[in-house]
């Protein structure tokens, strides 16, 4: 098996090193990161400049790209052998309910499902991240599980696993995205010529976090593993809109 593993924290993140060192175990693996921090970048693509590729000491590719730029970019032309399996994290900081919108980790690997392949997105919930290890030994479970037992064609996986140490690994439960309250106002501060400038607001608090949610998972210590999919289509309500236009 050949893991393209990336994220959006950058090729030198503590958990990217650690994700890659416990799938190296399992499986032939190529790391193909953004060259700096891009959390927050979603499915953007570079499309207006070249994008420039370099490879550290330890074999990392890292781009001057979003998450989305360089799983693009390896499944399409950088890398001589195609993956049989894309694998994005470890973030620091969850990914949970609509935060997934936002994301450049989930955003990564919704690409690599796009493009084909089976995907996985892993995030760390604490604050500062700390037990990367845990994560990463849960992500291997998945991906062994997933190599053996493929889920559907159209499934890309996005697991969130509690900041504890890895001899007290929690339990792994299936979930749903919950959802935030709105975030906060926006932060105005002024740059030193006095002109004002503004910080996107903290995140809302948890809103829709009961029982079978992703939020109430890892609130009880337990490794949520959300199932989505690209398909954005609201399906069952192709008919009801078609009744609605036929009124126009």
């Amino acid at each position: 098996m050949h893991i393209l593993i990336t994220n959006d924290d950058g090729y030198l993140a503590p958990g990217i090193k650690i994700l890659a060192q416990e799938l190296s175990q399992v499986a032939e693996i190529s790391v193909v990161a953004p060259d700096r921090n891009k959390s927050g970048a979603s499915n953007s693509l570079t499309l207006m400049r070249p994008l420039r590729v370099e490879q550290s000491a330890d074999g990392f590719y890292y781009v001057d790209g979003t998450p989305t730029d360089c799983v693009h970019l390896a499944l399409s032309g950088l890398l001589d052998q195609a993956p049989d399996m894309v694998v994005s994290g470890i973030n620091a900081g969850p990914n949970l309910g609509d935060d997934v919108l936002y994301s450049g980790t989930v955003a990564a690997a919704m690409e690599g499902r796009y493009l084909g392949l089976p995907a996985i997105a892993v995030s760390l919930v604490g604050k500062p991240a700390r037990h990367y290890q845990t994560a990463a030994q849960i992500t291997r479970r998945v991906v062994e599980r997933l190599a053996l037992n493929p889920l559907p064609d159209d499934t890309l996986l996005n697991v969130n696993v509690p900041d504890l140490p890895p001899d007290k690994l929690p339990a792994i439960q299936a979930t749903r995205l919950g959802f935030r309250h709105k975030s906060e106002p926006m932060v105005r501060q002024s740059d030193p010529h006095g002109r004002p400038i503004y910080w996107v607001g903290p995140p809302g608090e948890a809103q829709d976090a009961g029982p079978g949610t992703d939020f109430y998972a890892v609130e009880h210590a337990t490794a949520s593993v959300t199932p989505m999919q690209v398909d954005l289509t609201r399906h069952h309500g192709i008919e009801p809109l078609q009744q609605w236009l036929d009124q126009l």
